[in-house]
């Protein structure tokens, strides 16, 4: 892992999605409280996306979504930040990819490659997952760099698409972190 000071500011992705309750509701909420966490701010949302569970398919369809963020944060910090926010918002861990409130996933963070038992990054299952890739897509579209030229390279390459669809733009009420889609 890159060391960084606390005055550096890295670029983050993260994944969310719900499909339990008011599914977008749930998810404005994640991106508020991690936009008001110190060091944390929200850059840019994909739009919502209604895909299909994968995995454990007997369960309610998902809304997924995924949001770029500014941090000064290390990438442990963001994650433990992001597992208490799903704690706040009533994520229960019962079955493997089961229903659930809220899941944050911490995709790419600018500069860091690491594999420890709690964090392994860029997200080792991404490339594979289309409900992760089209809104990641969203976010990263207009962009150079390493994260834009992976998340192309990726949707070229995966298989199926199926399952995914756009459900609607992203409301979240701070208008200067929405993606300009």
């Amino acid at each position: 892992m890159n060391a960084q000071s606390t005055s550096d500011t890295s670029e983050a992705y993260i994944a969310l999605g719900a499909n339990l309750g008011d599914r977008e509701q749930t998810l404005m909420s994640a991106i508020t409280l991690l936009n008001g966490q110190d060091g944390i701010k929200v850059i840019a949302c994909s739009d919502l996306y209604e895909t299909d569970p994968v995995g454990y398919t007997d369960q309610p369809a998902f809304i997924n979504m995924a949001i770029s963020v500014n941090t000064i944060l290390s990438p442990q910090e963001l994650l433990n930040c992001m597992l208490d926010i799903e704690k706040q918002l009533g994520r229960v861990r019962d079955i493997r990819w089961g229903p659930r409130t809220v899941d944050l996933d911490l995709l790419w963070y600018e500069g860091v490659e690491m594999n420890t038992e709690a964090l392994i990054l860029p997200h080792p299952r991404m490339i594979e997952r289309a409900f992760v890739l089209v809104p990641l897509s969203d976010v990263v579209r207009g962009k150079s760099g390493d994260i834009s030229y992976f998340v192309q390279t990726a949707l070229e390459r995966l298989n199926e698409r199926d399952g995914i669809q756009r459900w609607k733009t992203c409301t979240w009420p701070d208008g200067s972190a929405l993606s300009e889609n």
